[in-house]
């Protein structure tokens, strides 16, 4: 039988692991597959091994892999091909494919555009926008969030900056130290997040700090908001984008 086996990174907090699950849960709903399992790379249960063995004792004959991560980086490339690979060792009659993270594509930078005119409702030029990304010592990542800085400035005609939470410049404190100074109007914060958790409550914590100072401060919440990542996720559990999707060797 088909199994679908979802890996998302995982989080320390209860609450953002919680609204992962409840996110996995509703796709797993409306998803034909018979065998599906939820599963975290690090920091929360179940792990990979673990939904990976419960695919198999529930009568799995093929698995497909479905990472719920934006960006391609160490994760994607090493971290769960590594894994991966030492669990298909242990069950080499079952089939193992992999399909890609979301990656820059047009449906999600459409869907980050929404989720700014929802909080701002009307933009004007003296408005500004800020990216805010986890943060990846990959190239590849910083070049991607260039891509999506650009997509989402030309839709929404304004000014839009990135900065990162971890391993790449400007730092977070910095970008927003920078908005708030250059922004003679409104700074909408864009957590590039899929779901709550330690980072996002930073993000809430410094927009927090900065409105009880009197500056024009709101965020968008978390991606997973918006419709379109729910139906990136199906789309990749029924495998409608095999282009996307790489045998693990």
């Amino acid at each position: 039988m088909e199994s679908i086996l979802y890996i998302g990174h995982g989080t320390r907090s209860k609450k953002g692991a919680q609204e992962a699950r409840d996110f996995l849960n509703r796709i797993i709903g409306k998803s034909a597959a018979p065998i599906q399992e939820i599963s975290f790379l690090e920091l929360a249960e179940p792990s990979i091994g673990e939904a990976y063995e419960n695919c198999i004792r529930r009568g799995a004959t093929s698995i497909r892999v479905v990472p719920i991560f934006l960006l391609s980086a160490g994760h994607i490339k090493e971290d769960i091909p590594d894994i991966l690979e030492k669990l298909k060792n242990n069950f080499p009659d079952i089939p193992v494919e992999m399909a890609d993270p979301f990656g820059v594509q047009q449906a999600i930078i459409q869907a980050v555009c929404e989720l700014i005119f929802q909080e701002a409702l009307v933009l004007s030029k003296d408005d500004s926008v800020l990216l805010v990304g986890r943060g990846s010592s990959d190239p590849s990542v910083l070049e991607a969030f260039e891509e999506i800085k650009k997509g989402v400035a030309d839709k929404i005609g304004a000014s839009v900056k990135v900065c990162f939470l971890a391993a790449a410049s400007p730092s977070f404190g910095e970008g927003l130290e920078e908005a708030c100074a250059d922004s003679p109007g409104r700074v909408i914060v864009v957590p590039y997040l899929l779901f709550g958790g330690l980072l996002l409550s930073e993000i809430e914590n410094a927009v927090r700090k900065r409105k009880k100072q009197g500056i024009q401060i709101v965020h968008t919440g978390a991606l997973s908001r918006h419709s379109a990542i729910e139906e990136i996720v199906i789309a990749r559990a029924a495998g409608k984008e095999e282009k996307d999707a790489a045998p693990v060797h």
